[in-house]
């Protein structure tokens, strides 16, 4: 007997649609093929594993093969018994067999009060799978944040709120490429996190700061967690409050977390938290989490960032002079560093710039990212090497735009 099941036709049909077809539209898709290397349709990946045969059960269903996908839900919620969605899906294929089913999760009345709650975080995890399937960057664009990465930053993380969705990209000579894409779990409050407690995940652009062995974590935690650096020094001139951001994985009975299910952290599954910390290098490696991220080609995002790179290639010719005046000039009167405000910290700009005497400075390893809510900031990063020398201390700087002018409020060694 033929079923019919209206939520996951319409899921599959999502599945389906073109990619890219809500992130620009058709001249900005053709500028941004124009502009994409020979090999991205090579570079582009799937989900984690689990997801894409999850996918493939919708596509199945979509096109009437319910005998197929039965089979394939039946051998997905085998491998991964506690994936609850998979187990949803699972059920209503068993279901149709002999009644029709008309919702995702089309439960006997009797359980459908109990279950409400769950069953709505299911659906909410399923639509938010499939959009994220549906609206996929177009071939060779980048996060609009990422101006510049150096050598030293191997790989580079971006998360999508609007999407639950962490982007993984790995930079090569010719510039970022995506190499993986997972479903992510944030905070129950949403996003633009506060104050301490307030259930909601930070906003920003933020770097790993280091592995937690699994051993020393709870089971609560999943297979590891990447504390990052929240607050920023953004957020501390901000006066936002709080601590433990980790990107983490989940608990052993519990595949996923429904999209707004934290408690400020980034949550992944931990077969694709395992790939992640395989990954991504300690201190090196950038995190922007957006609300919606805006992708752009590599070309326009440089060319964006050059009024502030022709800025602090001023700074870095003030510096090689000697000139204090000048060099403090660009610094902003809030500036603060470790505590220290610009006049507290100007001697110890002073006795540094002395012991370069005049010698011109190169900027090695330069990073550059871009984050701009109310505000427009960079956050640079570079190895400071005076002439005649091989080596320098690594140092991050965070600017400020002010107007038509680029002001430094941050500057500290970070290695």
């Amino acid at each position: 007997m033929k079923r019919y099941f209206p939520t996951l036709l319409i899921a599959a049909a999502v599945a389906l649609a073109p990619a890219g077809s809500a992130f620009a539209d058709k001249k900005q898709r053709s500028k941004a093929a124009a502009a994409a290397p020979a090999n991205t349709q090579k570079n582009e990946t799937k989900a984690g594993l689990a997801e894409a045969r999850l996918i493939k059960v919708y596509q199945l269903v979509a096109k009437a093969q319910h005998r197929e996908a039965l089979a394939k839900a039946e051998r997905l919620v085998q491998d991964y018994p506690h994936f609850q969605l998979a187990q949803l899906v699972y059920g209503d294929l068993l279901a149709a067999r002999i009644r029709p089913v008309h919702t995702l999760g089309d439960v006997p009345q009797a359980m459908r009060e109990a279950a409400a709650p769950v069953l709505r975080e299911l659906r909410e995890e399923s639509q938010m799978r499939l959009k994220a399937l549906r609206e996929r960057p177009l071939p060779g664009t980048v996060p609009s944040q990422f101006l510049a990465l150096s050598p030293r930053n191997k790989h580079a993380i971006a998360v999508d709120a609007s999407r639950s969705r962490l982007y993984l990209f790995e930079n090569r000579p010719s510039g970022l490429v995506l190499v993986a894409d997972y479903y992510i779990s944030v905070g129950k409050s949403g996003t633009e996190k506060s104050i301490e407690g307030d259930l909601r995940t930070p906003l920003g652009v933020y770097f790993i700061t280091s592995n937690l062995d699994p051993k020393s974590l709870k089971d609560f935690y999943g297979s590891g967690a990447l504390p990052i650096n929240y607050p920023n020094e953004l957020d501390s001139k901000r006066g936002k409050t709080g601590s433990g951001i980790w990107l983490h994985g989940t608990p052993p009975g519990q595949f996923s977390r429904p999209p707004l299910a934290t408690d400020g952290c980034v949550v992944v599954a931990n077969p694709d938290l395992d790939q992640i910390i395989r990954t991504v290098e300690v201190r090196t490696t950038p995190v922007v989490i957006s609300q919606r991220l805006h992708w752009v080609t590599p070309g326009s995002v440089r060319s964006e960032g050059q009024p502030f790179e022709a800025t602090l290639t001023a700074w870095q010719s003030a510096k090689s002079s000697g000139d204090m005046d000048r060099v403090l000039s660009f610094y902003s009167p809030d500036f603060s560093s470790n505590g220290k405000t610009l006049s507290e910290w100007t001697p110890a700009l002073r006795s540094e710039m002395g012991k370069v005497r005049g010698r011109a400075i190169a900027l090695k390893d330069l990073s550059l990212l871009r984050w701009t809510d109310t505000a427009d900031t960079m956050v640079v990063t570079f190895g400071e090497v005076a002439d005649g020398t091989r080596t320098g201390p690594v140092k991050r700087q965070y600017w400020a735009r002010q107007g038509s002018q680029w002001k430094i409020f941050f500057e500290g060694v970070i290695g």
